[in-house]
């Protein structure tokens, strides 16, 4: 069963900087896209950043520039580097792990979900 946990949440002051990370365990196979989504309250979960499998990036406009998204294929972990954080970026922040079965069938793994708090 494939698991994915996520670290690295917490408090921080509006320009500062914080580093998830997430491991995927229970998994034979490699997965063709991981990232990160997040969903504030009241709000729908959204795409915060993705990378492939072959190191191909996509990013939300709202943090292109501030965030960068990384990912080791042989340790099936993923990270997210935020910085020159603003309140807006307070979330909860889940960890994706997709597997591609065609073009038109996707199977997605998520993690459970790591509090950001961007205030001063």
């Amino acid at each position: 069963q494939v698991q994915l946990v996520e670290s690295g949440g917490g408090l921080v002051q509006p320009g500062g900087s914080l580093r998830l990370s997430c491991a995927a365990s229970g998994s034979s196979f490699s997965f063709n896209a991981m990232g990160w989504y997040r969903q504030a309250p009241g709000k729908q979960r959204e795409l915060v950043a993705t990378i492939t499998s072959g190191g191909s990036t996509n990013y939300a406009d709202s943090v292109k520039s501030r965030f960068t998204v990384s990912r080791d294929n042989a340790k099936n972990t993923v990270n997210l580097q935020m910085n020159s954080l603003k309140p807006e970026d307070t979330a909860v922040y889940y960890c994706n792990a997709r597997i591609v079965v065609v073009p038109t069938l996707t199977h997605d793994y998520w993690g459970q979900g790591t509090q950001v708090t961007v205030s001063s």
